[in-house]
């Protein structure tokens, strides 16, 4: 298995650890729910060094990054990230991923770390325009820190203010004393605060500095368990349950980050434009159970007479909401909020009502 940087961090602390995308992860330290609430409330930190981050340099960066993404990178100024998606030929997905705007003539791509080498192959094979590609992903560290109190924490460890990086806003300056750290206002827990990238000989000093800094407001590590369940009840998608290279982003709902502007031809365009115009036969929705009991990846979603009409990608318990949450794809006509579905769980059919996502509001 592949380490991170803080690997024998994790087990020091006494983390569960177990195999995810390749790498040695640690999934909870204090427990799930424990860990979730700190985000929530006060201030956590994720490993995501797993994560892959490919730069793209060159004249013809932002040509390439238009014909492999779905989003409209030509609006993004330097300083900025954009979420977006790399569509594939038969309408499907082969990953979401983050753009950031480094410099002029060069970008960062941030993929999921279960696609690195898939994404890798893809980028290059579709590099038709020669844009200059280069896979940093083993050169790069990166943490998470989440919450309310995340910006209060990291402003005792930098001079950049952090109050001027707007959302999906970064910079590059000092932290923690080490030179060159990528600090950006993005995360996926809809907790708030920062993602930051460095290299990993600075990590133990980074790691170390913000766990000192943050002892005020009871700062933890928070394991990979709690970040599928913050990013859930947000509504966000996970590659691989909710996303795969069989649904598009307009089933997805993905539409907003699918710009079909003149003289930007992504891959698969015309088929995803047909979609957006006529329609799609399913679509991701997300929903609250109203029945007692907990949704997971792979039930049956049934109508009231026991018919199938969709299949859940994802679902929990929801440590804040108490009750049990999910998303999944349903026949078009029950993806509409207030619709009554079932799931159906260990043989029985629990009531669910569709509702607009985030589920913690």
């Amino acid at each position: 298995m592949k380490t991170t940087p803080f690997t024998d961090l994790h087990i020091a602390l006494g983390a569960k650890m177990h195999e995810f995308a390749g790498y040695n992860m640690p999934i909870e330290y204090s427990g799930i729910i424990d860990e979730h609430m700190t985000v929530v409330n006060g201030v956590g930190v994720f490993d995501v060094s797993h994560m892959g981050e490919f730069w793209v340099k060159g004249p013809n960066a932002l040509a390439f990054i238009q014909s492999v993404t779905s989003n409209d990178a030509s609006v993004l100024p330097i300083g900025k990230a954009q979420y977006t998606c790399f569509p594939n030929e038969k309408g499907g997905i082969v990953d979401d991923l983050l753009v950031y705007h480094y410099e002029p003539e060069k970008y960062m791509l941030v993929v999921n770390a279960a696609n690195i080498d898939k994404d890798w192959e893809w980028c290059v094979s579709h590099n038709s325009v020669g844009a200059e590609l280069e896979n940093a992903s083993d050169r790069m560290a990166q943490l998470a820190i989440q919450g309310p109190k995340a910006k209060e924490v990291l402003q005792r460890l930098t001079p950049v203010d952090l109050s001027a990086i707007p959302y999906y806003a970064f910079t590059t300056g000092e932290f923690a004393g080490c030179p060159n750290v990528i600090i950006s206002n993005t995360g996926y827990t809809g907790a708030g605060g920062f993602e930051l990238y460095f290299y990993p000989n600075d990590a133990l000093t980074i790691w170390n500095a913000i766990f000192e800094a943050g002892k005020p407001e009871g700062i933890k590590p928070i394991g990979l368990g709690a970040r599928d369940t913050l990013r859930l009840e947000m509504g966000f998608c996970l590659y691989g349950n909710d996303l795969d290279d069989t649904t598009s982003p307009i089933e997805a709902g993905l539409g907003w980050i699918t710009k079909f502007v003149e003289g930007k031809n992504f891959t698969n365009r015309a088929e995803l434009e047909r979609q957006k115009k006529e329609g799609v036969a399913r679509k991701l929705c997300a929903f609250e159970l109203q029945d007692k009991g907990i949704p997971r990846h792979g039930y049956a979603i049934v109508d009231a007479e026991g018919n199938q009409i969709g299949v859940v990608t994802s679902g929990t318990m929801s440590p804040v909401l108490k009750k049990g949450i999910g998303m999944g794809y349903v026949r078009t006509a029950y993806s509409k909020a207030g619709s009554e579905i079932y799931i159906q769980v260990r043989n029985r059919n629990l009531k669910a009502q569709v509702v607009k996502a985030p589920f913690r509001k």
